[in-house]
């Protein structure tokens, strides 16, 4: 395997795992866990994927990566009223 094909294997078992972690129960969608596991691999997977140029899965991972930036943000809000 190619150095690209480790980010993007990384990348994915990381969404994996965060999805695999909410489905046993083990965390719930709104922790920072989930949220970091997807951010990351998604990051990576579409890192991976527009070095190989394909061109579908940079949409799908870069769309992946906002929608998990986006609940990242809400996440740190929910905290910020929390401690006011």
């Amino acid at each position: 395997m190619s150095f690209i094909d480790w980010i993007g294997f990384v990348g994915v078992f990381q969404i994996l795992l965060a999805y695999i972690l909410t489905v046993i129960k083990t965390i719930k969608p709104n922790n920072l866990i989930f949220i970091s596991l997807n951010l990351s691999g998604s990051i990576m997977a579409c890192i991976a994927s527009i070095l190989i140029n394909y061109i579908p899965f940079v949409i799908l991972e870069g769309a992946w990566a906002l929608v998990s930036l986006y609940s990242l943000f809400t996440y740190k809000n929910e905290i910020k009223k929390h401690h006011k």
